[in-house]
């Protein structure tokens, strides 16, 4: 089995690539975030199921981002003295664990609990994964490995809801996490054949994400993140109700309108990293203002199927160049200090995800669908505002301001 000793730059990069890891750590990602996604596209007949209303069972999505937060704020420091092969084998085994306990689930509480374990796996592995890849090959083959990386991400967004809308239908909901929990043992065997052996580097405390998020003007572009991710996620969450009971759509039918989400987030990606050449700034408002406006305009027409695919393409593409622009985002504001930047950016995806499901549902059981997606849409275009006015996208001073 290799071994990655600090090198002489940049304290980690491998002489060779070692693609299969790369590939490992990738598989990871894809069945972390497919498993998160899950429950947006079986809420209605795992709250049936269940006998639950929708807007509770959209707590398997808070739950999971809330621990997903906790995990990736405390990984580096409570993982600092451990192989970081190892605890990357430990959350890939979790999220196995999390999938069968969700599968099994008799009552609402143990699917929780499955969920808690998830998202102890997705924030502790996602935290780390980029760090990771980035020990895995020579520093001039980063950004493929990055993108190789990130490519998991997009292909966990496009067939996720999709795939467990349709399959949900024939097999179940169980089925399908218990599906989830294979393609968890898949990575899980990849990465133990081809991980090499990392020993920790370092010395991560909790001080260094403290002393970055006390820079002048980070807490407004980390609020307005927050704002952002919450107002898509209170909509994406519940957007199977919306479509069902809104729209009269049919099981197949919300299968294809999420796909076509999906391939629109994936190709939503391309797009932002064109507009972010022009104007990071610019991009970073447009793309809630977009999505805003197409959750407005779902309620405006009532459902109306035809249009109402049309606006859930159009919030999905915009949607693919947030995660793109806020990346760019934390990588310019505090170049310095990027790792722990991006610690801080996990963090608010977390926070705004478990807010956003979390909220959502409060406002599903109390005014349907429709109240949901009003209010999400406004968030949004009020989000889009707040950053047109007081976001700055240059270099963050260490010093305090």
């Amino acid at each position: 089995m290799n071994e990655i000793q600090n090198g002489p730059q940049n304290g980690s990069a491998h002489p060779t690539p070692l693609w299969g890891a790369v590939i490992a750590m990738t598989l990871g990602v894809f069945g972390l975030v497919t498993a998160e996604f899950l429950p947006v596209s079986l809420l209605t007949p795992m709250a049936d199921e269940l006998h639950i209303t929708e807007g509770m069972a959209g707590q398997a999505m808070s739950t999971t981002a809330v621990f997903a937060l906790i995990t990736s704020l405390l990984t580096a420091t409570v993982t600092r003295r451990i192989d970081r092969r190892y605890v990357l084998l430990g959350f890939s085994l979790l999220l196995i664990v999390s999938n069968i306990l969700v599968a099994l689930a008799p009552n609402f509480g143990l699917l929780l609990a499955g969920r808690v374990l998830l998202g102890i796996a997705l924030g502790g592995f996602w935290t780390m994964s980029a760090a990771t890849v980035m020990r895995l090959v020579p520093a001039d083959r980063v950004p493929r490995a990055l993108a190789i990386l990130f490519s998991g991400v997009s292909a966990a967004t496009i067939f996720a809801a999709p795939l467990g809308s349709y399959l949900g239908g024939i097999i179940g909901w169980r089925d399908v996490f218990m599906l989830a929990s294979l393609l968890g043992v898949l990575a899980l065997v990849i990465q133990f054949a081809t991980l090499p052996k990392m020993p920790p580097r370092g010395r991560a405390t909790l001080r260094t994400l403290v002393e970055v998020i006390n820079r002048p003007r980070m807490k407004f572009g980390l609020f307005s993140l927050v704002l952002i991710i919450t107002g898509h996620f209170a909509l994406f969450t519940y957007v199977r109700p919306f479509l069902e009971n809104v729209s009269g759509v049919t099981t197949a039918g919300v299968s294809g309108i999420l796909l076509g989400f999906g391939v629109a987030n994936f190709i939503g990606t391309y797009v932002g990293g064109a507009l972010i050449a022009r104007s990071l700034r610019m991009t970073i408002a447009l793309m809630p203002l977009i999505m805003g406006l197409a959750g407005i305009g779902m309620v405006s027409i009532q459902g109306a199927i035809a249009p109402t695919t049309v606006l859930v393409a159009i919030w999905g593409m915009a949607f693919g160049g947030v995660p793109v622009a806020w990346s760019t985002w934390i990588t310019r504001a505090v170049p310095d200090e990027a790792e722990s930047g991006g610690g801080l950016l996990v963090a608010g995806f977390q926070l705004a995800i478990a807010t956003g499901s979390g909220v959502g549902g409060l406002l599903f059981d109390a005014t349907g669908a429709l109240g949901v997606f009003t209010i999400g849409g406004m968030l949004l275009v009020g989000a889009s505002i707040i950053v047109t006015l007081g976001l700055r996208t240059a270099p963050v001073p260490a010093e305090q301001g």
